[in-house]
């Protein structure tokens, strides 16, 4: 829960962060004409309203379960994030190609391009201090599986979206600021539409990457193989048990797990006693793994539990 509240916290200050942004950024754009401080200003529209969604994507997925669904509404914080990287993609990528590609076909010249220095370096300090509350989250990820496995295996997206979000915004920013220097410097009003074009060609990798990882997280990803290995070894440890064949898992939330035990019993024991047994593992599983918010504890044969998993990958081939 800690973890959950200081990625709504990151959200937060992005969100914060990006509606100052933006504001400087809109009056810029239509102060100087500039095609590149607009591609800015709009990208910084779209995370502001991405901040939103995703806070809203927080706040449903919150909610307890209920008859439909039974198992919570936790990956309704995936959707929102899915949206949230189509956005990015439709709107910051789209609009600035588009706008790119009108200004080097018709390129006007910056009028007061200091305006547009000025607000850049403040817009830097803005999206800076977001992007550091963001990358103290991810870091204690990133510093025991490096950044793009850290990235790969993270369940939250409020952590690795608003990291992302504020480095492509940095990375924008100094497009834009070089883009403006050499359309000024050069008297090459070009040099504008092509920061543009570029600042597009950045939001759209930068989405791509997104949508990947939360249709992968909206789909069903199994939880962290650490979760999997200590929940087997507490059911191997039970007594009663000869063996635990194989833990099924899907992640709901960044919080919650659901959790599918086929467990081979000991042949002595009946009805009642398996129950026992059964309660007994789920306890235990429950007292050290509190995000396994549901667990199925199937009475199984480890014969059957491999014939019945080799059927499945046939079906699935």
């Amino acid at each position: 829960m800690a973890a959950e509240g200081s990625s709504k916290t990151i959200v937060y200050a992005a969100l914060v962060g990006n509606i100052l942004v933006a504001t400087t950024k809109i009056g810029a754009a239509f102060w100087t004409g500039s095609s590149a401080m607009m591609s800015e200003a709009v990208h910084s529209v779209v995370d502001t309203t991405n901040d939103v969604l995703l806070l809203y994507g927080y706040h449903r997925a919150s909610r307890p379960p209920d008859e439909s669904p039974p198992l919570g509404y936790g990956r309704e914080l995936y959707f929102w994030s899915f949206i949230v990287a189509l956005l990015i993609f439709a709107l910051g990528s789209g609009v600035s190609l588009y706008q790119g590609v009108l200004h080097v076909t018709a390129p006007e010249p910056i009028q007061d391009p200091i305006v547009s220095f000025v607000v850049l370096g403040l817009s830097f300090v803005f999206e800076g201090v977001s992007w550091l509350f963001a990358l103290r989250r991810f870091r204690s990820e990133s510093a025991r599986f490096g950044w793009y496995e850290a990235f790969v295996r993270s369940k939250d997206p409020l952590a690795f979206m608003v990291l992302l979000e504020d480095s492509a915004a940095l990375v924008g920013i100094v497009i834009a600021a070089a883009a403006t220097a050499a359309a000024v410097l050069l008297a090459r009003p070009v040099w504008d539409g092509v920061g543009s074009i570029l600042i597009g060609i950045l939001l759209g990798i930068v989405s791509v990457g997104l949508a990947r990882e939360s249709k992968s997280l909206l789909i069903g990803e199994p939880a962290h193989s650490e979760l999997s290995r200590s929940v087997l070894d507490i059911a191997r440890r039970s007594p009663g048990v000869l063996q635990a064949n194989g833990l099924l898992t899907v992640q709901l939330s960044p919080a919650e797990v659901v959790a599918a035990l086929s467990v081979e019993f000991a042949d002595d024991k009946r009805a009642d006693g398996i129950e026992q047994c059964v309660i007994s593992i789920e306890t235990e599983i429950r007292k050290q793994h509190p995000s396994v918010a549901a667990l199925f504890i199937k009475p199984q044969t480890n014969a059957r539990y491999y014939a019945a998993r080799a059927r499945r990958w046939r079906v699935g081939s």
